[in-house]
Formats: structure tokens, C-alpha cells, sequence
């Protein structure tokens, strides 16, 4: 039987994190954590423990075949991260949070609504904290955004389209036995692909009440899900929001977000804020060029300075890590938690379940 860890471990230790599945996505976390304050990597997890042990030993780090055994005292695990197929997030995340861990889980939160309620049940139950990836809240772009929406520098918001091209090759599919599956994958380029960028919609256009779609399989064969999905988002406040989302695009196409406002706008194409416009003079500085998070501008007619540099992909998760700490170690909220993971889920869903059924379907408020 494991044992809880301590609601608040000492302020002189760093949290030790047990990684959870060690295939791209987990060797990406293991490279994270190696790099971000406050954390250590305490276990890599995974049935394959040839592949848990090749990866741990890049980290100097133990290997183990299951989550049980890695939450056994002489772990001292604190963190767990969830970067299994999406399908399994549930039951996984749920055994961490009962043994008194928290979790940081890999977006989606899962795939099916009625699994991902029952984490943040346990969640509430256990008393830990549980943040679930999604790393774009935390992009210089995405904040600037957020916080010209905050101060009324848009005006109303009354609408934003947002595009997700994405290129998958016959061979992406045909590289696991869960990817492409309804039970593991959930779904295709809008639940794997499209979910980050719903979850900002949501995030600058408030909370989602309807949603109508369609999906289609066009340039794939032997899956049992989407490459190309396309949906009107209502939101409370009356703004509407339009999502494509592919994996069939020919590559070379960057995700693309605007936002709408009566007085203003913004873009943000490839993680990079290219456009903000807004009515009032007071701050000329953000309409003569927008920054891009990264030392760059771009200016408000979206010509590119050539010499700005791509974001770094692994530092919104660090920050989205630093958040997860910064929460355990005071107490207070995680930024994106199982609330705002589940309101995205059910937007996704509702689209498939829209897409069906041929009729609009209600989110609900969580």
C-alpha cells in the first residue's frame, strides 16, 4: 500500500516527479523537469521497461513498470505526471491523487467527459492539486492577448477564428496500435491537435455554451477518427468562435488565432502575437508593433522583422511546472486546472457529438 505525501513538503526540498509513460511526450517532460527550479525527476514509469529504462537513464533516474511501484515510499514521490496514451489519463491520474500525490496530467485531460469528472472528484477528495497541460496559456503572446482583453483595450469581443493546420503521415498513425483509436485517441485532429487552441478560445472568449460541427476522415485510411473537423463555437457573452482543425494539411502551414473585438484585434499566428490593434492612443507603443514573447516585433499589418526567433517550445511547460509548484507550496490555484481541461474536453466532444447528430449541443458549466 503506498503512503500519502505531505500536503506541503519542506520548502528546502524540490518536488520529485514520476513520469508517467516514456515515449515522446514523457522524454519531453524528463527534459523539462531537468531544466526547471524546484523539481527533480524521481522515476520514469512505464510496462515497457526496457523503454522506462533507456529513458531514465538519460536522468540518472530509476525505472519502474507501474505507477504503484513508483509511489512506494523510497521514491518519495510528490508529482505525478500523466503522459500515457489519452484514454488512460483517468485511471492513472485518479491512483496518484488516492495515494495523496497531486498530478500534473498531459492534455486532454482524458477523452471521455463522465472519466474526467471523476478526476477532479478525486481531486476534491484527496485535497491535492491537479493541473493538466496546456502550455499556450502560458505564451507571451497568449498573455498579452489576455490581459488587452482584461482591460477592455478590444472593446466588446464579439468573435475569433482560429485555424490548426497540421500535417500526421500515414506512418504517424500506423506507428502505435492506440493512435487513430476512439478507446486511447479519443478522437483525432481536434482532441490531440486542436485541443490547446480550444482551450484559448475559451480562454479569451469566456465560457462556451453551444457548439456545431462537422469532422471528416479525407486524406487517411485505417483509423477510427478525424483528420479535418471544423465548428462554431456561442459563448456566454454572445462572441462566436470558428475552429478548423486538420492533420491533412500540407506542411508548412502555422496554427493561426485572431481575436475580435469593436476596438480592437489581435493574431497570433505560430505562438507569436504578429498583430495587436486596439482604438485608444494611450498605448501607441502595442499598435506600432506587437511583441512576439521572444525579443522580436511584428507589426500590426503582420510583415515579419525577419531577425524575431521562434519561442522555445519547453518554456511554457517550465512555466506551467514553476505554476504547478508555486500552488503546491502556497496553497493557492493551479492557472489551468480540471476545471478549464474539462471545459475544453466537452467542447470537443460536443463538436463529435454535434458532427453525429447534425444538431448543436450544449456545454455544460463546470
Amino acid at each position: 500500500m503506498t503512503s500519502p505525501s505531505p500536503a506541503v513538503p519542506r520548502p528546502d526540498h524540490p518536488l520529485r516527479v514520476a513520469v508517467v509513460g516514456a515515449g515522446v511526450i514523457g522524454a519531453h517532460h524528463c527534459r523539462v523537469i531537468a531544466t526547471t527550479d524546484g523539481i527533480e525527476l524521481g522515476a520514469v514509469v512505464d510496462v515497457d521497461l526496457e523503454r522506462a529504462g533507456a529513458l531514465a537513464a538519460e536522468h540518472d533516474a530509476p525505472a519502474v513498470g507501474s505507477l504503484a511501484e513508483a509511489l512506494a515510499p523510497e521514491h518519495a514521490i510528490d508529482i505525478v505526471a500523466v503522459c500515457t496514451p489519452s484514454g488512460l489519463h483517468a485511471v492513472l491520474a485518479i491512483e496518484a491523487m488516492e495515494a495523496g500525490r497531486h498530478v500534473l496530467i498531459e492534455k486532454p485531460i482524458d477523452v471521455v467527459d463522465e472519466r474526467a469528472a471523476r478526476i477532479d472528484e478525486a481531486r476534491r477528495a484527496a485535497g491535492v492539486q491537479a493541473a493538466v497541460i496546456s502550455q499556450h496559456r502560458f505564451d507571451a503572446a497568449t498573455e498579452q492577448v489576455a490581459a488587452a482583453i482584461a482591460a477592455g483595450r478590444l472593446g466588446r469581443v464579439t468573435s475569433a477564428v482560429a485555424s490548426v493546420p497540421w500535417w500526421r503521415s500515414q506512418e504517424y498513425y500506423d506507428s502505435g496500435q492506440w493512435r487513430g483509436t476512439l478507446a486511447l485517441d479519443g478522437g483525432g485532429a481536434l482532441m490531440n491537435q486542436g485541443v490547446h487552441t480550444v482551450d484559448l478560445l475559451c480562454a479569451f472568449l469566456g465560457r462556451p455554451v453551444e457548439v456545431f460541427g462537422y469532422t471528416a476522415l479525407l486524406a487517411h485510411e485505417g483509423i477510427e477518427v478525424e483528420d479535418t473537423a471544423a465548428g462554431v463555437i456561442r459563448f456566454d457573452g454572445g462572441a462566436l468562435g470558428l475552429i478548423h482543425a486538420t492533420t491533412a494539411s500540407f506542411p508548412g502551414s502555422g496554427v493561426r488565432l485572431q481575436v475580435h473585438g469593436d476596438q480592437g484585434g489581435a493574431t497570433i499566428e505560430s505562438d507569436r502575437l504578429i498583430a495587436l490593434t486596439c482604438r485608444d492612443a494611450d498605448d501607441a507603443g502595442a499598435d506600432a508593433g506587437a511583441s512576439d514573447g521572444t525579443g522580436g516585433t511584428r507589426g500590426t499589418g503582420g510583415a515579419a522583422e525577419a531577425a524575431a526567433p521562434a519561442p522555445d517550445f519547453a518554456h511554457a511547460h517550465r512555466l506551467q511546472y514553476e505554476d504547478l509548484v508555486r500552488a503546491i507550496r502556497t496553497g493557492g490555484a493551479v492557472r489551468v486546472g480540471t476545471r478549464e481541461a474539462r471545459t475544453a474536453l466537452a467542447v470537443i466532444n460536443g463538436l463529435y457529438e454535434s458532427a453525429r447528430t447534425g444538431a448543436p449541443v450544449a456545454i455544460p458549466e463546470f
